[in-house]
């Protein structure tokens, strides 16, 4: 009499196997970085990209810490702030472990990015009896890493994040009504489920009065698709707790997988990056050809000795090819640098698309402009593997006094690091505009009237008039000049300067004097 019918046990199964759990470490960037260096808890940490806070922990917090303060401010806020370089590898590299343990658990996790995971509940209930035993089982086992982590269940997996901020688990057919009063800002707290275009959609919102998720529910889809971009579409179906991405109808080619034998066997990290690479360009070459993108990709590394390392990654948007390598890099330099280490080298990398949507999810623009430059990344990185993973080199800004040390040149792939932060204040830096050639190594003989040197004095200025600047044998008359800049002291403990000079075959250069003589760093047009 007081059994469930076969119909009332199959709803409930369907609302189990439906269910997401989703496990999130709060202020990983900060908590990735404490970790690589070996910090206590209750020592203060932030991370920086463009010389502002992007990450800080719980303690910084306390002390005044905010995302976006200027370093200057934060460190003003905490003294004894702890303050390192924002580093998408790191973040990866040391959140493998926390994936490990939570597969040795519950397998089908999927990455959304490092700090957050996301996996249906329906064999771990299975197994563990509850989702609450099952969610208490990962706490645990990230915990015994030194991990903080919290974890949040509901039907949809928009929903299940923003529990898992708070540790809630939303009752099953409940995401609408949890939804309903969270403010309107919280639909782009998560970067991994939008894009880019999310703040400007959130504060158009707020500037046309709608504050909360069920208030922008309430609005018909036919309104936002017409008013709105499409990602206010997908956002609208979150707010709506709608399946916000369903597994693709169209099943993946089985050609589309990429398996690779490593010969020799890999057991570096670089070797292992420069191979990421090489495999993420052709997984997007088979892609392109199917007119297909990837947004759930699984990476399996197996070894000599038949150990299988595998992993699954999600993104809300189509993976770029760089996206999957920097994934194969974080996967594998974490496996590479683990405690419990390879049994031996890796032999075989197999990289397999588990969901697929149209191409036209990832549309270059009709200027073909992004598509000609996708073009001349596939042609760099073939000559990249020819002569090797130094041979291509890309320019970014960064900071410096001289023009030459405002660029560093970073390998192809490699993450865009500048050497000095280009926002930091520079003294006595080259104003605009820039010199269109830079050289490093052209010495030349600055002299006055009676032809005698022009050096720069202690007090960073000429000892004379610059008449006439000689290269070589041959000499040019300097018809204009300004400066010096003095830019702090060489090697030598003597002043370094800089000057600009317009010689009378209408050439402008700028010169540097440093140890003593004068030398062209620019060349302007």
């Amino acid at each position: 009499m007081g059994g469930a019918t076969s119909a009332q046990v199959a709803v409930r199964s369907t609302a189990v196997e439906r269910r997401i759990l989703a496990l999130w470490a709060p202020d990983w960037p900060a908590a990735a970085a404490a970790a690589e260096r070996d910090l206590a808890p209750h020592e203060p940490i932030a991370v920086l990209h463009a010389n502002r806070v992007v990450a800080c922990s719980a303690s910084a917090r306390r002390a005044g810490v905010r995302r976006g303060m200027r370093k200057r401010q934060a460190q003003a806020n905490c003294p004894h702030l702890v303050v390192a370089a924002d580093d998408a590898n790191r973040d990866g590299r040391v959140f493998e472990p926390v994936v490990a343990a939570m597969v040795e658990l519950v397998p089908n996790v999927e990455v959304l990015r490092p700090g957050l995971c996301v996996l249906p509940i329906s064999a771990g209930v299975r197994y563990f009896g509850s989702v609450e035993v099952l969610a208490e089982a990962l706490v645990d086992a990230v915990s015994a890493l030194g991990v903080e982590s919290s974890v949040g269940v509901a039907d949809e997996m928009f929903t299940a994040v923003l529990a898992a901020r708070r540790g809630i688990f939303v009752e099953a057919g409940g995401d609408a009504a949890y939804l309903v009063d969270r403010p309107v800002g919280d639909l782009m707290i998560e970067s991994s489920l939008c894009d880019d275009r999310r703040v400007e959609l959130v504060e158009l919102l707020w500037h046309l009065g709608i504050r909360t998720v069920g208030a922008f529910a309430a609005l018909t889809p036919t309104d936002v698709a017409t008013r709105f971009d499409d990602d206010a579409v997908l956002a609208h179906r979150q707010a709506r707790a709608l399946p916000s991405r369903p597994p693709s109808g169209q099943a993946p080619a089985p050609d589309l997988a990429v398996e690779y034998t490593c010969d020799p066997p890999i057991e570096r990290i670089d070797a292992a990056a420069f191979l990421g690479r090489r495999l993420a360009d052709e997984l997007h070459h088979r892609l392109s050809s199917a007119a297909v993108a990837c947004t759930r990709l699984a990476v399996r590394a197996i070894t000599e000795l038949g150990q299988e390392h595998s992993r699954i990654w999600r993104c809300a948007q189509p993976l770029t090819p760089d996206a999957t390598a920097d994934r194969i890099r974080w996967q594998l330099e974490g496996w590479l640098t683990a405690k419990e280490k390879p049994d031996s080298p890796i032999v075989t990398i197999v990289l397999e698309p588990i969901e697929v949507v149209a191409a036209g999810a990832l549309q270059y623009e009709l200027t073909g402009g992004r598509e000609v430059a996708e073009r001349a990344r596939r042609a760099l990185v073939r000559v990249q593997g020819l002569l090797g993973g130094d041979s291509v080199r890309l320019p970014i800004r960064s900071g410096g006094r001289g023009v030459v040390e405002q660029v560093t040149m970073v390998a192809l792939g490699d993450e865009l690091r500048p050497a000095a932060d280009p926002a930091a204040p520079w003294p006595g830096r080259v104003g605009e505009p820039a010199p269109a050639v830079t050289l490093t190594d052209t010495l030349v003989h600055l002299v006055d009237a009676e032809g005698d040197p022009v050096t720069v004095t202690p007090r960073g200025a000429f000892n004379a008039e610059p008449v006439l600047l000689r290269v070589g044998n041959r000499g040019h008359s300097v018809s204009w000049w300004a400066g010096p800049w003095p830019s702090g002291l060489d090697a030598d403990d003597a002043v370094q300067a800089r000057a600009q000079v317009l010689l009378d075959d209408s050439r402008a250069l700028l010169l540097l004097f440093r140890t003593g003589q004068w030398w062209v760093e620019g060349v302007y047009e």
